[in-house]
């Protein structure tokens, strides 16, 4: 191996440990000051829960699916169209909650408005297929906060990134490049979560749909990338406040640096675009089903609802509603 190469592949590894003790300190910082403030109360990364009495079943999986799917379902929806999904879409097992909050967005770029209405469409079809292929088995629509209040989840978010100070509201239906920025605090979930629940399904039609499903969210998740990063040329601040947000993200999710900003530093102190973040073998991240809920939840204590589940998740399997353990 020759010196440039070893001397490559010592910088890329530096560079790893520096984001990783860069999301440690922002967690200690950001997020723990925001926590204290009253924060805490994608897809299926389902593997190792130690608490786990039993293997999750497909059902189970796909449940766990479904929760995320009414959540992107409802949060584009509305922004989309100005109106949630109907009442026939929402019934099951569990306790059925409604939404809270939600409205059309302002939009002032057609490119945008025709993304978000394209993409209300493909979540409105993964809640769809997801029932069907439960039936009987399908659990209801949780509770669900897309609200813009002080207190709401996605203020809370914003809050916990810095993006936002302490009482203040982001209302992320307010225009478009606060709508991508909203879209931005799900998207790249839903592909790790997806992605680390892909080995726990054991039926093989399933596991195809799962996969179908995973290259969509993961389309969705590098199109919002793309437009945040273009729209950021003009309006710098745009990206660091993208960045901040994985930054919030990541603190929630562990010791482990399962996210990237869109706009990472170079060598030479500038920004390269980043539109998908993978590992140094160019694979996407994984997330527990833990880790999933922990930013569903916003904390990474040990709890069983909160942030845009104020009641919990749906599941018949307990093991699949907490935050907590990574």
């Amino acid at each position: 191996m020759t010196d440039d190469v070893n001397q490559q592949l010592i910088e890329t590894f530096d560079r790893r440990a520096e984001r990783r003790s860069e999301r440690r300190d922002f967690f200690k910082t950001a997020f723990g000051a925001a926590a204290v403030a009253g924060i805490a109360g994608g897809a299926i990364g389902l593997a190792g829960r130690a608490e786990a009495q039993t293997a999750p079943s497909d059902a189970d999986v796909l449940n766990f699916a479904l929760n995320l799917e009414y959540l992107e379902a409802q949060f584009y929806s509305f922004a989309a169209n100005g109106t949630g999904l109907a009442a026939n879409m929402l019934t099951g097992l569990g306790t059925q909650g409604a939404v809270t909050g939600g409205r059309k967005v302002n939009f002032s770029d057609p490119i945008v408005a025709a993304y978000a209405k394209e993409i209300a469409g493909d979540e409105l079809a993964h809640v769809t297929f997801l029932r069907t292929q439960l039936g009987a088995s399908a659990i209801a629509q949780p509770a669900i906060d897309i609200d813009v209040t002080p207190t709401s989840a996605f203020s809370n978010a914003a809050r916990a990134a810095g993006l936002i100070g302490a009482g203040a509201a982001f209302d992320v239906y307010a225009d478009d490049n606060s709508f991508l920025l909203g879209a931005f605090i799900f998207e790249d979930v839903g592909v790790t979560a997806y992605k680390g629940g892909a080995t726990l399904l054991t039926n093989k039609t399933y596991l195809e749909a799962a996969a179908g499903i995973l290259a969509v969210e993961a389309y969705h998740a590098a199109l919002v990338r793309t437009v945040l990063y273009g729209k950021g040329i003009a309006t710098p601040s745009l990206r660091t406040s993208a960045d901040a947000i994985s930054n919030a993200r990541d603190s929630l999710d562990g010791t482990t640096d399962l996210d990237q900003g869109i706009s990472p530093v170079t060598a030479n102190g500038g920004t390269a675009s980043n539109i998908v973040p993978l590992d140094n073998n160019g694979l996407a991240f994984s997330r527990t089903v833990a880790q999933v809920h922990n930013i569903a939840y916003l904390t990474n204590a040990r709890a069983m609802a909160g942030g845009f589940f104020p009641a919990g998740t749906n599941n018949p399997n307990p093991d699949l509603r907490f935050s907590g353990a990574n």
